[in-house]
């Protein structure tokens, strides 16, 4: 029994052990490859310096905006009446009406006044009573000096005229 037993249960041991050193022998080859340690180390290099240049380009607060020179006008063409304003930069408005305190007087100016580019919207609105049919209510829009836009009502009686601009639109 003691060979049968012996014979059923014999195990190669120089084969299985064989067989385990070789394969440590490949992963330790594997894990000492100067070549992965080399390509390790060169992804490490590359990330560092592209996070280093991409963090340190040269910020552009300003992208692009610049300061100009704006100015609204109202007039109106004799004996007409400005009875109210109303301008709008960026989102400040203002509101200016015809009083005895504060009388809008033709032809009206907000005066001269820097606005960013990044306000992107302006916005000018007349209100005027014209005493004949060929009276006139002119607005005009000035922007680093010159007009950029102009709008003409004529008539009799209350007249509206409105110029929107946007620094974002050519």
């Amino acid at each position: 029994m003691k060979i049968l037993q012996k014979k059923y249960f014999y195990i190669n041991k120089k084969l299985i052990f064989g067989t385990l050193k070789n394969l440590f022998e490949e992963m330790k080859q594997f894990y000492n490859s100067k070549s992965l340690l080399r390509l390790s180390l060169l992804f490490v290099l590359l990330f560092s310096v592209f996070n280093v240049v991409s963090s340190c380009k040269k910020d552009d607060d300003d992208d692009g905006y610049k300061d100009h020179l704006v100015q609204f006008e109202v007039k109106t063409s004799a004996g007409g009446e400005i009875i109210g304003i109303a301008t709008q930069v960026g989102t400040t408005q203002s509101m200016m009406f015809n009083t005895p305190t504060t009388p809008l007087n033709s032809p009206w100016s907000s005066g001269e006044f820097f606005v960013n580019s990044s306000q992107a919207q302006l916005n000018l609105d007349a209100n005027a009573k014209l005493p004949a049919a060929d009276s006139e209510l002119i607005i005009n829009l000035y922007i680093d000096g010159e007009v950029v836009r102009t709008v003409k009502k004529k008539g009799q009686g209350e007249l509206v005229a409105s110029i929107d601009y946007s620094f974002l639109e050519p």
